[in-house]
């Protein structure tokens, strides 16, 4: 099957796409209602997440999850937050296509990847994650699985921890007739095991949470920013026609590059402009981040982020 983008211009695909994935938050509190797809290419489609944190309201579906629709099969990217949001979005599935989902790729060890992952196996798929992805959910899993339940409340229920059952280090080449699926990993970023999904006939790249949009990311305490920076580079060089992030809507490189390696670059060189003055970290909690006090999450992660970026500069500048 020869992929297309849709006749209209991209500026126009992605207006129309911010629009209609409104409706997939509207519904989300809905607790079977089937999650709103939203067409990329003619094989691709997404149904967007919430640019917030998981709350009860939003059932977990604060991140982005793709299907992909081969031939003769479906490939799903991110299991979901719980088994009844990956139900949500199998019923979607099935609005689309006949076809029945055979992989389920996580594109790294949270849990809006991985806790709906058993969902999937239960149905026939195979889960494939990078391998520092599956050494958190191995080693997380069952954390994670217990603080969404006492977040989703009845919205969790039915949801157990599964681990992927195929892994993977550096690339990985899906099987899937009718488009060519490709899995890179381009090195440290939001948290263990980041991952893409290229789909090289199409110039579509599903980015994961390696680049954001709308929402600014977060920086975690394992999170290693100066290699996430060198990821993102390394990710860009693909040159994607279409990039869907790992939260927002489908954009370009240009859009997420401000939201996510611009604003990384910035906490970085502030840090260092703090260090060179002589301060410290409360002098980092101050760093100017108002150019980006639009963005959603700003007030729950901005002084986070300060904190811990100009910890790791620290870090660095006294090797």
């Amino acid at each position: 099957m020869k992929s297309t983008v849709l006749k209209h211009r991209f500026g126009q695909r992605i207006l129309l796409l911010a629009l209609l994935g409104l409706s997939s938050w509207v519904t989300a509190s809905d607790a079977m209602m089937p999650l709103a797809l939203l067409p990329v290419t003619d094989q691709v489609w997404v149904a967007v997440g919430e640019t917030l944190a998981p709350s009860y309201d939003n059932a977990g579906h604060n991140n982005n999850l793709s299907v992909i629709v081969g031939s003769d099969s479906v490939i799903v990217v991110n299991g979901g937050d719980n088994a009844r949001l990956a139900e949500r979005l199998h019923l979607a599935i099935q609005g689309i296509t006949p076809h029945a989902v055979t992989w389920v790729i996580n594109e790294n060890g949270q849990g809006h990847a991985f806790l709906g992952n058993d969902y999937w196996h239960r149905q026939g798929a195979r889960v494939i994650a990078h391998a520092d992805a599956v050494a958190e959910i191995e080693r997380r899993g069952a954390s994670v699985l217990a603080a969404m339940q006492a977040r989703n409340q009845d919205k969790g229920a039915g949801t157990r921890v599964f681990v992927p059952d195929r892994t993977f280090t550096d690339t990985f080449e899906m099987p899937i007739a009718g488009i060519q699926v490709q899995l890179r990993h381009f090195g440290a970023a939001h948290s263990p095991g980041d991952i893409s999904v290229w789909l090289p006939d199409n110039g579509v790249l599903i980015a994961g949470d390696i680049a954001f949009s709308e929402r600014i990311p977060g920086v975690f305490p394992d999170t290693d920013v100066a290699a996430w920076l060198a990821s993102f580079e390394k990710m860009a060089a693909l040159k994607p026609k279409i990039l869907i992030p790992g939260h927002g809507h489908p954009t370009i490189e240009a859009v997420v590059r401000r939201a996510t390696f611009d604003y990384l670059q910035l906490l970085w060189r502030a840090s260092e402009g703090v260090l060179d003055a002589g301060g410290g970290l409360m002098e980092a909690y101050a760093i100017d981040q108002s150019a980006y006090a639009h963005y959603d999450t700003f007030d729950e992660l901005a002084v986070k982020n300060a904190g811990r970026v100009f910890q790791q500069v620290e870090a660095a500048y006294f090797e």
